[in-house]
């Protein structure tokens, strides 16, 4: 086992995993940005090193100043939590190539997941359901001819990348010259790639993930699914775990699906398969993410297997002490994503000093955070400030549970959207299970 690990990452996913590797006896080290000196992380962690400026690209995404410090401090593994470096298969590689070991999958694995239009083929031989569509487009003319054959409506994505940048939806042939355009040049700006494909939108669906944790023995597991339909512009609010209105069949076959597609790409560590869910109960991959989801906790909550601490033993060796029939998933959680954002002007950001702060509690009430009363919030990094999760028995107790909590919650000094996330859990299509990825939108 590994004797001390550095968290390439800040906030409170670099809180979960110091939490972690201290329950294993595991020294930490913590990186951090100048912007981020006064961060709870910093102070938690055995040792921590400024790795920057401010902004990302001089910090958090600048892989030799992160590695300067792993070399430093004798870290034997680098944890990249979400975003960040965590999907990055040139840092991936950097590490092997410094003895440096990185807690997840292979750079080959990475770099081939990242690539939608690879992994797309990928899942196909596998026998995994994919949306129909087509590999890359060369130029404006071929969009046209495969957009014939594909249909409309249809999405224009980029091959790199995430967060719903690098996406067009084009609803008729009159707009796919000017959104192909936009696709392309969106993507290159935000992930210095251009290249994209095309595939059939379908509507109304959910979003609907499966965690995979696998070991370098063979060894593959599906922990279960995520609900993650309840979004805006691409992004999630709101997660709960498991989906209601899957059959158990259902279930079972993506189960299945899930495996394959590990066993397919030979994967090592904590991964999670999203795939779209239609109203005839069929599903399709979408994407593979290479990393530790933001809503790992709900997955935890309703299996109670520690998703941080199995990432640490697989990258240490370790195999899995746990085969697929004995995963049980019981109960039902939820987690809000608690942004500090205001949903009643237009999602606007919003940042300053946290004057007071009080955090609800009581039986299976979570609350993932690393902001504290006296906290400043910066304006230079994402808007989610905590992850409030609750757990019961069913989803009715759960939602009331998770309402009880968002009152309860009391963040002074910055909008945060957890007045929002409560009316959002009163909508009929969520009380009933049947919202799907654009409700959200509908309502708003």
């Amino acid at each position: 086992m590994f004797r001390k690990i550095l968290i390439a990452n800040r906030g409170e996913i670099a809180i979960r995993v110091i939490r972690a590797c201290r329950e294993m006896g595991i020294s930490t080290v913590a990186v951090f940005s100048e912007a981020d000196r006064e961060s709870l992380h910093v102070s938690l962690a055995d040792e921590s090193y400024c790795i920057g400026t401010a902004l990302s690209k001089d910090s958090y995404l600048n892989m030799q100043a992160v590695l300067a410090a792993a070399l430093a401090s004798k870290a034997e593994a680098i944890h990249p939590g979400y975003g960040f470096l965590s999907e990055n298969a040139e840092f991936a590689k950097l590490c092997k190539e410094y003895n440096i070991v990185f807690i997840g999958p292979d750079a080959h694995v990475i770099s081939s997941m990242g690539n939608k239009d690879r992994a797309r083929s990928t899942m196909l031989e596998a026998g995994v359901p994919v949306i129909p569509g087509c590999e890359l487009v060369k130029d404006a003319a071929h969009a046209q001819e495969e957009a014939q054959k594909i249909g409309f409506p249809l999405l224009i994505k980029a091959r790199s990348g995430g967060g719903g940048r690098g996406i067009r939806l084009v609803n008729s042939v009159e707009e796919l010259e000017q959104s192909y355009h936009a696709a392309t040049s969106e993507a290159l700006a935000a992930f210095g790639d251009g290249e994209v494909y095309m595939e059939k939108y379908l509507k109304p669906v959910k979003h609907i993930e499966m965690q995979l944790l696998a070991d370098s023995h063979g060894n593959v597991i599906c922990l279960g699914e995520r609900d993650c339909s309840t979004q805006r512009k691409n992004q999630k609010l709101i997660e709960e775990s498991p989906a209601v209105i899957m059959s158990a069949q259902t279930r079972q076959r993506m189960i299945e699906a899930t495996i394959k597609a590990g066993v397919a790409v030979n994967y090592t560590g904590a991964g999670t398969i999203e795939y779209l869910y239609d109203k005839d109960g069929n599903f399709y991959f979408m994407e593979m993410n290479t990393r530790l989801q933001v809503e790992h906790p709900v997955t935890e909550m309703v299996t109670l297997i520690d998703l941080v601490k199995w990432q640490v033993r697989i990258a240490a060796g370790l195999k899995l002490d746990v085969k697929q029939e004995d995963i049980e998933c019981n109960g039902h959680a939820i987690e809000c994503r608690i942004n500090a954002e205001d949903a009643y002007q237009n999602f606007r950001p919003s940042c300053g000093h946290i004057n007071m702060l009080h955090v609800p509690n009581g039986p299976w009430v979570r609350f993932d955070s690393a902001i504290y009363q006296g906290y400043t919030i910066p304006p230079y990094y994402d808007s989610m400030i905590g992850k409030l999760i609750v757990y019961a028995k069913t989803r009715d107790e759960a939602i009331r549970k998770m309402k009880a909590a968002l009152c309860e919650l009391i963040i002074e000094g910055v909008v945060h959207t957890a007045s929002f996330q409560a009316e959002i859990l009163s909508m009929q299509e969520f009380v009933d299970g049947t919202y799907t990825t654009d409700y959200l939108e509908a309502y708003l």
